[in-house]
C-alpha cells in the first residue's frame, strides 16, 4: 500500500477500463471500505457483442452504449475519470494519464483485447476488426455503399464483386455477422433497388477448423450451420485463409 493508506485513509482502487471486466470489479466493490476510480478513454460502456448489428444497420450506436457515470452513479465510493492511460509507474504506484498521475493501492487493468489476424497483421489494411463504434459504423458504410455502387455498375463481373462478402472466422461474431449481412440483403434491402436484386448477394463464411462455433456443443454448431445455409450463406469449414489483399481472400493453395 502507499503512504496514503498508512496515514489512515481508505485504500484506493484504480480500475483502468470500463468494459465488462472493469465494471464487474467496480460493482463487486460497491459498499466496501475502499475508494474506487474508474478510468476509461471513452465516457460510455459499449456492449460489444452487438456491434455486428450496428455494422449491419440493425441497431444504432446509441442502442449499445451507456454512460459509465450513469451505470455507476449509485456507488458512493466510486468516481469516474475520462482519460487515456499512457503508462503505469509501478515503483511510485501511480497511473499516468498525460500530465496527471493517480496514486493507487490496488490496480486493476481491464483494457480488453484487440482483434488478431492469425499472425498476418498486414491483413488489417484490407479487413478492419470490429471493436469500437467507429469500426462498426465504418463497416456499415462500406456494406451499404457496396449495394449502392452495384446499383449503377454496368459490368456484371464488377457488380458480382461488389455484392460478395467474405467473413473469416466461424466463432460467435463471425456466425452472427454472416447471418446479419444475409438478412440485410435478403430482407431489409430486398425491395429497395431497381437494377440489382440484393437477395442475390453472395455471403461466404470461412472457418479453418472442422466446424463452426468450436467453443459450443457440436449440435449447436450444426444448428448454426443449417440456419446460415437456409439464409443463403456459403459455409466453408476446414478451409484456411492464406492471403488477404485489396482483390479478395485466398483459400488454401
Amino acid at each position: 500500500m502507499n503512504e496514503n493508506s498508512h496515514a489512515g485513509k481508505r485504500p484506493h482502487v484504480v480500475i483502468v477500463g470500463a468494459g465488462f471486466g472493469g465494471l464487474t470489479v467496480a460493482k463487486a466493490l460497491a459498499g466496501t471500505p475502499v475508494d474506487i476510480t474508474v478510468i476509461d478513454q471513452r465516457n460510455y460502456h459499449l456492449f460489444r457483442p452487438l456491434l455486428y448489428q450496428v455494422a449491419t444497420a440493425a441497431l444504432s450506436p446509441a442502442d449499445i452504449a451507456s454512460p459509465i457515470r450513469t451505470i455507476l452513479k449509485g456507488q458512493r465510493n466510486t468516481s469516474v475519470m475520462l482519460a487515456k492511460v499512457t503508462g503505469i509507474d509501478t515503483s511510485a504506484r501511480e497511473v499516468v494519464t498525460g500530465d496527471r498521475r493517480i496514486p493507487f493501492d490496488y490496480l486493476v487493468l481491464a483494457t480488453g483485447a484487440r482483434h488478431a489476424y492469425f499472425g498476418h497483421d498486414d491483413w488489417e489494411a484490407f479487413a478492419k476488426g470490429i471493436k469500437t463504434i467507429d469500426d462498426a459504423t465504418t463497416l456499415r458504410r462500406k456494406i451499404l455503399l457496396a449495394f449502392e455502387r452495384a446499383e449503377f455498375e454496368t459490368d456484371p463481373e464488377e457488380r458480382s464483386r461488389l455484392l460478395t462478402f467474405a467473413v473469416v472466422g466461424g466463432g460467435a461474431t463471425g456466425v452472427e455477422m454472416a447471418g446479419a449481412i444475409a438478412e440485410l440483403a435478403r430482407k431489409a434491402l430486398a425491395a429497395d433497388f431497381r437494377s440489382i436484386d440484393p437477395t442475390h448477394a453472395r455471403i461466404a463464411l470461412i472457418e479453418a477448423g472442422p466446424r463452426l462455433l468450436p467453443a459450443f456443443e457440436e449440435r449447436l454448431s450444426e444448428a448454426a450451420r443449417r440456419s446460415l445455409e437456409e439464409l443463403g450463406v456459403e459455409v466453408h469449414v476446414s478451409t484456411a485463409v492464406t492471403g488477404c489483399d485489396e482483390s479478395g481472400v485466398s483459400l488454401g493453395d
